[in-house]
């Protein structure tokens, strides 16, 4: 399949990243969200991400020039899905508006074109029939921040079609990414299971005070060699998106293993999200 024009569907960190990973791939490329304000603090992040990239050497001036050419704005759902040959939807992690999208993505963009999510939580057999063409709808889940981060794991729902997968692991590769394939539906995928695995052992260890936060993820560093400790992960990350990921995941299997973990509910309770509050585990200087 020829994907010449791709359509990012939310402005937020995530899909304002993507966006501009397509862009620089060559690919037309619009970013739409229903706030201009949303848009304009997309393109200002981006044209500043551009800058740089290249006063430190790391991008060419025409190449960014180019790319930033490429990518366009829009309100307008309609009217751009209807240019679409890729759909990457980067919008609220609500299964509702996820629908809602879809229903309107599958009444607008062209017969051919692909709808993806790039969910980390909700599976694309959620929305394949709000979209009416569920051999064309699968996830496409790229990792913060998008672009620096190499892994997109694409994840195929029981109706997704062998050409979807090629179409889009054909994309993700031109993104200059390394994509993986998840064969079926999982709660989590890949990444967010083996993280959480990790990640409810190091607040197990914690809570029993086996040993302190601070020696856990130095262990994590020293001895595993992970660039980075668990809970300096998940202050990265931020608190509330573990607990949502962990609710999400809770909902989806029903076991007790998947519940939030009390010590991240205490965290969120108090607003303490981690590196984007000013504190989470450890404290950060705003």
């Amino acid at each position: 399949m020829d994907i010449r024009t791709i359509l990012i569907i939310g402005a937020g960190t995530m899909g304002r990243q993507i966006a501009m990973s397509c862009a620089l791939g060559g690919y037309t490329t619009i970013l739409q969200d229903i706030s201009g304000s949303a848009l304009d603090a997309a393109r200002t992040d981006l044209e500043s991400w551009a800058d740089g990239r290249v006063a430190k050497g790391k991008l060419q001036a025409e190449f960014a020039d180019a790319a930033l050419a490429r990518l366009s704005q829009s309100t307008e759902l309609d009217a751009s899905a209807a240019q679409a040959d890729l759909v990457i939807e980067a919008a609220v992690e609500r299964l509702d508006i996820k629908r809602s999208i879809f229903a309107e993505l599958g009444k607008n963009a062209p017969a051919h074109a692909i709808l993806a999510t790039n969910s980390s939580t909700l599976a694309s057999s959620h929305l394949a029939e709000a979209s009416g063409r569920a051999s064309q709808v699968c996830n496409m889940h790229f990792f913060n921040p998008a672009l620096v981060m190499k892994c997109v794991e694409i994840v195929r729902n029981e109706q997704t079609s062998d050409e979807t997968i090629q179409a889009v692991t054909a994309v993700a590769r031109a993104l200059g990414k390394e994509p993986v394939l998840v064969n079926r539906e999982i709660p989590g995928f890949i990444a967010n299971r083996m993280m959480g695995a990790m990640q409810r052992e190091a607040l197990n260890l914690a809570s029993a005070e086996v040993a302190s936060i601070t020696d856990i993820d130095t262990t994590a560093r020293t001895a595993l060699g992970h660039p980075m400790g668990p809970f300096e992960l998940m202050d990265l990350v931020g608190l509330d998106v573990i607990d949502f990921i962990a609710q999400a995941t809770y909902a989806e299997t029903g076991q007790a293993l998947d519940q939030p973990h009390p010590l991240i509910t205490q965290k969120v309770t108090e607003g303490k999200l981690g590196r984007k509050s000013g504190e989470g585990f450890y404290e950060y200087r705003r």
